[in-house]
């Protein structure tokens, strides 16, 4: 499985984390950006604690060498990922900043395309077979955009954003701003 890595090579990935987050302690804040509903919506928090148990109870009967989603940190495989989900998803990065990440040590992450939740998570009522054809899409690294998906009769499909599952060390990647005077001088 090629979305799956387990190995002690190098890797960054990136986050959106909250600003006044004090550094070491910034990766207990790295989480599942869909775990806490906003709060005036209540549909979407069931709409949330389900697509997540669905996934987690797949993965749990067919993929048991991936990261759950409850017990890694969540994080995105690229810059341009994490740009995406703040342009689909304002309010859940709102006033976060971009943080990378590189990992230290052995890890565990696997890499899925996020757009799945994004459907789950939509207005609708699935069969118990198609919430596992979605669960299993997802955890086989099945990008939304492949599937041919329809939402009220219509073809539904999203642009991936990929994110990544990490289990293990991660230490911040800290930049300087540069100035236009002389490369490589703040």
């Amino acid at each position: 499985m090629d979305h799956l890595i387990s190995d002690s090579a190098t890797i960054e990935l990136y986050a959106w984390l909250e600003q006044d987050a004090q550094l070491p302690g910034w990766d207990v804040l790295l989480d599942n950006p869909f775990a806490q509903a906003l709060p005036e919506d209540r549909f979407s928090t069931v709409q949330n604690y389900f697509a997540e148990y669905h996934l987690e109870y797949f993965r749990q009967r067919l993929f048991r060498q991936f990261p759950s989603r409850l017990h890694a940190l969540l994080l995105f495989a690229t810059r341009v990922d994490a740009e995406a989900f703040r342009v689909k998803h304002p309010r859940r990065a709102f006033g976060k900043i971009l943080v990378r990440a590189r990992s230290r040590g052995r890890y565990l992450c696997s890499f899925h395309d996020s757009s799945w939740l994004d459907y789950l998570r939509l207005p609708h009522s699935l069969s118990l077979a198609m919430l596992d054809e979605v669960a299993n899409h997802y955890w086989n690294g099945v990008l939304v955009e492949e599937a041919g998906l329809s939402f009220l009769d219509q073809r539904w499909h999203d642009p991936p954003v990929i994110e990544a599952l990490f289990q293990g060390t991660l230490e911040p990647v800290v930049t300087y701003p540069q100035s236009g005077w002389l490369p490589g001088f703040p």
